[in-house]
Order: structure tokens, then C-alpha cells, then sequence
């Protein structure tokens, strides 16, 4: 399927050298669109997108930034937009648990890590997008929260999903401010997803549970995302949607 009106545009998805930030990246390069892949640590994992990306025809660089500084959240999107000649599209999708501890054994440290990882990289990097799109009179911006947003999270997370709660929100404030501007801003939460940090940030028992509990009997995959992002980055086809929080969760969690 061929969404026209992303050929051509400038999209940068940040954390995007493995999972899902992968297949998005990937899957906006196969409409035609010109991709920044972010990475911090994985550098060889993002090349290797860029490879693939640009193997098929497309069109991609790789920049490295560490989001959770301000700063380097603000160098991130101006070399995006230079790199590209302008951003259309803003995937926030740098994220991750991090670690799962009780609360209390959690210190100033991991507070901050947790923190600013999901929640402080969305802000700054929206903020630093926001007078780009503001100019051009359109754009995007796309956050993935987490099912955990509205669930509390699974076993020892409450810091991670009280961080994407904060983004689901933003999302919904910010999508109000900007709207005027000609800016939609919209989310996507994923369930249980596999990808390559799963077994290393759930549990084996708790992972069973919550398939146990899905409607579909399964975890989704990476490239079951992609969708989502697609159709909210398209004014074509969701060029009236702003504000709003999709859920691809094969049933786990419904309104």
C-alpha cells in the first residue's frame, strides 16, 4: 500500500536502531520519505538500518544524540532538519524501561534516568520541532507511550509507566496549542511487542501472563506498528485526528 502523501517528506523517528523505532523508520522510507535514524549506544544496529533502508531505494542518514540531555535533544532535531532541508514528521519513540526495581529501591540516579529517557526526550525534542513545523504552517509529531500508561505497568515499572503516562498527556495538551499552527500531534501505545530488549526487561512469567490475557492469545510484533505511525504521519488520512492515543495491544487493554 502506497500512502502518497508521505513520499518526499522529512522525518526524523529518534530511537530508531532497533525495534519498533526500526520498522518505523524502515516502513516511512518504503512510502518515499526522507528518514533520520537515531540512535545513542547502537551505533552499528542504526548503519545497518541506513543499509537497508538505502539497499531498497531509499533515502536515510543516521545522527547520534544521547536524548536524555536537553541540549542534545535540541542539536538532534536542528541537524535533522538540516540533513533533510526541513521536518515534517517527529516520531518520539527513545524509550525504554531501563530497569525494574520497587520504588523504593529506586534512587535520584535511576529517577533520572527513567525520566528524562521517556518523558523529558518528547518534551524537549517537540519543543526544538515545534518552531521548524510552525513555519512551514504543518507537521507531525508522533510519540509512542505504552499500554503501561493507563495500566500502571507490570511488575516493579511504576516509574517507567508514570513517565509515559506524562507523554500521553503532553500529547494531548500539546495537540491543542499547536493545532492552530497546523500541527497534529498524536500517540501510539503499544502493548507487549516483541523486540530485541523483551526478555531482558520482562519477566518470563509475567510475559506468559499477559499473553494469557490478550484477546489474541499473543504478543504483537515490531511491524505491526508500523501502521499506526503511517496513518497518523498522512494528512490524507488523518489529516482531522490530533489529540488522540492509538492502542495496538491485540485487545489486552480496550477504553
Amino acid at each position: 500500500m502506497r500512502i502518497t502523501d508521505l513520499e518526499g517528506k522529512a522525518v526524523l523517528v529518534t530511537g530508531s536502531s532497533t525495534g519498533i523505532g526500526a520498522a518505523v523508520a524502515k516502513g516511512f522510507a518504503a512510502q518515499g520519505a526522507r528518514v533520520v535514524v537515531h540512535y545513542n549506544s547502537s551505533e552499528q544496529e542504526a548503519m545497518a538500518v541506513v543499509k537497508e533502508i538505502q539497499a531498497a531505494g531509499g533515502e536515510a542518514v543516521a545522527l547520534r544524540a544521547d536524548v536524555r540531555s536537553v541540549e542534545a535533544c535540541t542539536r538532534l532535531v536542528k541537524e535533522a532538519h538540516d540533513a533533510l532541508g526541513g521536518l515534517d514528521v517527529l516520531v518520539n519513540n527513545a524509550g525504554g524501561v531501563v530497569k525494574r526495581h520497587p520504588l523504593r529501591d529506586i534512587d535520584d540516579a535511576l529517577y533520572d534516568e527513567i525520566v528524562n529517557l521517556n518523558a523529558r526526550s518528547v518534551f524537549a525534542c517537540s519543543r526544538a520541532a515545534l518552531p521548524f513545523m510552525e513555519a512551514r504552517g504543518r507537521g507531525s509529531i508522533i510519540s509512542t507511550t505504552s499500554l503501561a500508561a493507563r495500566s500502571g505497568g507490570g511488575s516493579k515499572s511504576t516509574l517507567y509507566a508514570a513517565s509515559k503516562a506524562f507523554v500521553s498527556t503532553f500529547t494531548r495538551g500539546l495537540a491543542k496549542e499547536v493545532a492552530r499552527y497546523g500541527i497534529r500531534v498524536n500517540a501510539v501505545a503499544p502493548g507487549v511487542i516483541g523486540k530485541p530488549d523483551q526478555a531482558a526487561t520482562m519477566p518470563a512469567h509475567q510475559l506468559e501472563a499477559s499473553i494469557r490475557l490478550t484477546p489474541m492469545r499473543r504478543i504483537g510484533t515490531v511491524e505491526e506498528c508500523v501502521g499506526a505511525y503511517l496513518f497518523l504521519a498522512s494528512d490524507e488520512m488523518a489529516g482531522f485526528i490530533t489529540g488522540q492515543v492509538v492502542e495496538v495491544n491485540g485487545g489486552l487493554q480496550m477504553p
